[in-house]
């Protein structure tokens, strides 16, 4: 346990960040490539949708996380930025698109995510499928890394989500059970679970993501790491929540950064493999650092 001031709620009501989550604005050349092609060839970057405080950083890097399936998700998460209601078709051409996309880019690590889309049969499972096939077809020396949503128990998509060839599957925690229903109504604690389960049963390296911030506690945040390790875990990432609009959750605290060194220590104590945590941390943060974490 560790015991520091936080913020106050009234410089929390002034929306007034603390200096350690000041981001520069994106800006550069690499930048501008990576938004040219993304714009030339319609496609959407969790980075835009889900507001991520990292953008500059990595697309400055030139590389982007992918979201595929559209824009438009049928989950309404309290936390998240990307637009609820009824998704439009989808877009059979996306794969290929997304994997030329990718070979433009030349990313030697890219990572894909999607919204969820609880209305198809298959939760969208055979175009995250044709997805990574048609990227390593067209880039095989690319690593890949998919963030794929809660399908519900529907373990036969789940299947075919992660048999394509990726080398990290991901699927996001996201915060500690006694808040899903506020959080993740739609979703929970335990399916999540056992997706993450099913998933490194299959052999693959599996991969999790948890937000700050909300009103956990640091013993939840504990108990919740013991799960993963149980269920299967290999990689965690922990990072502060920042709401979105004001009809969003309230960020409840701004976490010291000595607090995300101690829950690395303490995840990797635990028995996790690989944690990276920093207030600016986000799932996709530094993803190519967690495709060589032994499985």
């Amino acid at each position: 346990m560790i015991d520091l001031p936080v913020v106050s709620q009234e410089e929390k009501k002034k929306n007034k960040k603390p200096d350690w989550l000041r981001v520069k604005l994106p800006v550069g050349k690499e930048y501008a490539n990576v938004r040219k092609i993304v714009d030339e060839n319609k496609l959407h970057t969790i980075c835009e949708s889900g507001n991520c405080p990292n953008m500059g950083e990595c697309w400055g890097a030139g590389t982007a996380t992918f979201m595929i399936l559209g824009n438009v998700c049928t989950r309404s998460c309290s936390f998240c930025a990307v637009a609820t209601g009824r998704p439009p078709e989808y877009d059979e051409q996306e794969p290929q698109r997304v994997a030329e996309a990718i070979k433009k880019m030349g990313v030697k690590h890219a990572v894909l995510t999607s919204v969820n889309r609880d209305e198809l049969k298959d939760r969208g499972a055979e175009i995250w499928y044709q997805t990574v096939v048609k990227t390593k077809e067209l880039s095989p020396e690319t690593t890949i890394e998919t963030l794929i949503p809660d399908v519900k128990g529907k373990w036969d998509a789940l299947y075919r989500m992660i048999e394509a060839g990726q080398e990290v599957v991901s699927h996001n925690i996201e915060t500690v059970p006694s808040l899903y229903r506020r959080v993740r109504p739609q979703a929970k604690y335990q399916r999540s679970l056992d997706q993450i389960k099913l998933t490194k049963e299959y052999g693959k390296r599996t991969k999790t993501g948890i937000m700050v911030g909300l009103g956990e506690t640091q013993d939840e945040m504990f108990a919740t790491m013991d799960d993963l390790v149980a269920h299967g875990c290999d990689i965690l990432t922990v990072g502060q929540y920042l709401q979105p609009t004001k009809r969003h959750h309230d960020v409840i605290e701004y976490v010291h950064p000595e607090v995300f060194d101690m829950y690395r220590e303490e995840g990797l104590k635990r028995g996790l493999k690989y944690v990276e945590s920093g207030p600016l941390v986000r799932s996709s943060y530094h993803a190519e650092r967690h495709v060589n974490v032994p499985i």
